[in-house]
């Protein structure tokens, strides 16, 4: 079995952090999110990995993922985003007749697909999806059920036949491709991979669904990173390996010896990149700060600060930020008590 990640997409429900860098490089508890796709692949036993890309991500992606050991990627370029069905099509040539993983880059699952690829290889279906529960199925694509067979997905229904939404993973045998073959545009004017899906169905297919066990999260909007942020640092290990001065640290806290901490106060879980100084500042739940970043007399608490930014005699706790690379943030006095920022790369923000 093959992997395929879509990840050709602009972001634009990220912006402005995603006006200078693609959504699937943005990080999330210390990583790209495409790297937590890759891993998660990875993972359910899944080496080969196509990502589809476009040129507005194409560098940002190949220059994340050149690090990457274990996997044998390839980048594809889909020159048009016309929908998800299209960027599986692009694939093609590639998958050469095989099963394809379709795991959408921005997603997250607690339990990764390891289930899902089990099932597909006992059970042989045409196609297996991923579903989980939601409270609004009606905003989602819904699927109409017969015990674990898929009947009928149908795009954000009015009246949902159920609260089984479809999630960001897909399993194909490589009928999916001939599914996809000669498919009409929806009315958004796109290949929908829900319709060719449809096909196999109506074509006497197989088509499975396997509920989501724990969480799920898509990465679409910036509420959404901070959330996947708080699940996966809940899972972080602690471990103090840098220079402690004068400070107070209670709960899961992760320090790497290249970082120092200096009359500080920290509240974990908290994620602590490399050669970060954090001097006379708070530090508080569910935050992850990147590479080279220096906090001093500053407090922030429950954000994703990311590298080499520099945030200094803030006097106003910040929470629930985003921050891009290498945005700076000083000054300002404590009213109001708290403020969030979503800063895109390199922004300058002076408090008065």
């Amino acid at each position: 079995m093959k992997g395929i990640i879509p990840a050709a997409g602009l972001g634009t429900r990220l912006r402005p952090l995603t006006f200078t860098r693609p959504k699937p490089v943005l990080k999330v508890a210390g990583k790209p999110i495409i790297i937590h796709a890759i891993e998660t692949l990875l993972a359910a036993g899944i080496s080969e990995i196509a990502v589809i890309v476009s040129d507005l991500t194409r560098t940002e992606i190949e220059y994340t993922l050149s690090q990457v050991r274990g996997a044998q990627i390839v980048l594809i370029d889909q020159e048009e985003q016309l929908g998800l069905g299209h960027a599986v099509s692009m694939a093609r040539a590639w998958a050469a007749g095989d099963d394809v993983c379709v795991y959408l880059g921005d997603n997250l699952f607690e339990h990764g697909v390891d289930s899902y690829v089990e099932q597909f290889n006992r059970d042989r279906p045409d196609a297996l999806i991923a579903l989980v529960e939601v409270p609004d199925p009606g905003a989602f694509g819904v699927a109409r059920m017969d015990g674990s067979r898929i009947l009928e997905l149908i795009e954000k229904p009015k009246n949902p036949p159920s609260n089984l939404a479809v999630a960001g993973a897909y399993i194909f045998s490589s009928k999916i491709f001939e599914a996809l073959d000669g498919l009409p545009a929806s009315a958004r004017g796109e290949f929908e991979i829900t319709d060719a899906i449809q096909r196999l169905i109506h074509e006497g297919g197989t088509v499975l669904g396997q509920r989501v066990r724990g969480w799920w999260k898509d990465t679409g909007k910036p509420v959404d990173l901070l959330d996947a942020n708080r699940l996966l640092l809940e899972r972080i290990e602690p471990r103090l390996d840098g220079e402690v001065l004068n400070s107070r640290i209670s709960g899961r806290v992760h320090l790497p010896a290249s970082s120092r901490v200096v009359g500080c106060k920290i509240v974990g879980p908290v994620l602590i990149g490399e050669e970060v100084v954090l001097e006379d500042a708070y530090v508080g739940p569910f935050t992850s700060i990147g590479r080279g970043t220096v906090i001093r007399h500053a407090e922030v608490e429950h954000s994703v600060i990311e590298a080499e930014v520099r945030i200094e005699n803030v006097d106003i706790r910040l929470q629930d930020c985003l921050i891009g690379l290498r945005a700076q943030i000083s000054g300002g006095r404590r009213v109001p008590r708290t403020l969030k920022l979503i800063l895109s790369d390199a922004s300058v923000v002076e408090l008065t």
